[in-house]
């Protein structure tokens, strides 16, 4: 079977640390590279895009290669196909799958039955080549990962989850903050703890002043996930105000430090227009990085 990129543990501690130099010596050179020449990818959304989207499909052509982007409604998956079908009839077609799924487990099955390397692009779980361009914008930006002290706050999702992956293989130290009853997956925090070097701090907790205090970087992402607009009302109701990333909480973290958010942004509920903007936040250079970053793990996979 090819090998996929599913989860950041689908690479060693060694390939993350080399993908984050090729995305930096990418960035930084620009060098030309045909890796992908003559090879057609499929991007199959199940969910809206805009960075993921955008980013891969200018990485794919601007590494030689082709891109049909395909939407889930417009497939036989609307008229009930079943997605192990669909896969093996993309496998026959194209030499790889970047996909945005609502189910982990629906990229399972694609990298099963397709038997072409398969990209997490989101899942509900992780979202690894998020945490690729977080990684490399923290170490841009503070000059180096480990022993960086980064504090999430918010919603143990699919984020979070990868985030604190990276973190722990990295030696970054993380502290994710969230509303009881809402903690990332025991299982992911389980993972972090076995993988992280000695003397890494991972810690999980439900108070976003202690997650902050003395942080580097300062991490939120939208309180309600796509796929979780039903809880919507509810979900707002336990994260604000606390939870919000706001100058009050951001006057915790260490002077000089960087705020960091996915995008798209609520500005209003997980943080305010003013830190959004304000000169502590990174979030636009961290979504530019997400096109090295892809372009890194294209020439990985292919090269």
């Amino acid at each position: 079977m090819a090998r996929s990129f599913l989860s950041i543990m689908d690479v060693s501690h060694e390939e993350l640390e080399y993908l984050l130099r090729e995305a930096e010596r990418i960035k930084n050179n620009n060098a030309p590279s045909k890796v992908l020449k003559g090879k057609v990818l499929a991007a199959l959304f199940l969910k809206p895009s805009t960075r993921t989207r955008v980013s891969f499909e200018v990485a794919v052509r601007r590494l030689g290669g082709d891109l049909i982007f395909l939407r889930g409604d417009e497939l036989q998956l609307a008229r009930g196909e079943p997605l192990k079908d669909t896969a093996r009839v993309l496998g026959r077609y194209v030499d790889g799958i970047i996909a945005r799924v609502y189910r982990h487990e629906d990229l399972k099955i694609l990298a099963e039955y397709s038997e072409v390397p398969v990209i997490n692009a989101l899942s509900d779980r992780e979202h690894p080549c998020q945490a690729l361009a977080d990684m490399l914008t923290i170490k841009e930006k503070l000059g180096r990962l480990k022993g960086v002290t980064l504090a999430f706050v918010g919603d143990g999702n699919n984020v979070c989850h990868s985030l604190l992956l990276a973190c722990s293989m990295l030696g970054v130290n993380i502290r994710v903050a969230t509303p009881e009853g809402y903690e990332p997956a025991k299982e992911i925090v389980e993972t972090a703890l076995a993988v992280a070097p000695p003397k890494t701090e991972i810690q999980v907790l439900n108070s976003p002043e202690e997650a902050v205090k003395g942080a580097d970087v300062v991490y939120t992402d939208v309180f309600v996930s796509m796929g979780d607009e039903a809880e919507a009302d509810e979900r707002l109701s336990v994260f604000l105000p606390r939870f919000q990333v706001n100058k009050k909480l951001l006057s915790l973290a260490k002077p000089g430090a960087i705020v960091m958010h996915c995008l798209p942004a609520h500005r209003g509920e997980e943080i305010t227009e003013d830190v959004l903007e304000g000169k502590c936040s990174v979030v636009w250079d961290q979504a530019e990085n997400r096109l090295p970053v892809q372009k890194a793990l294209l020439s990985f996979l292919y090269g």
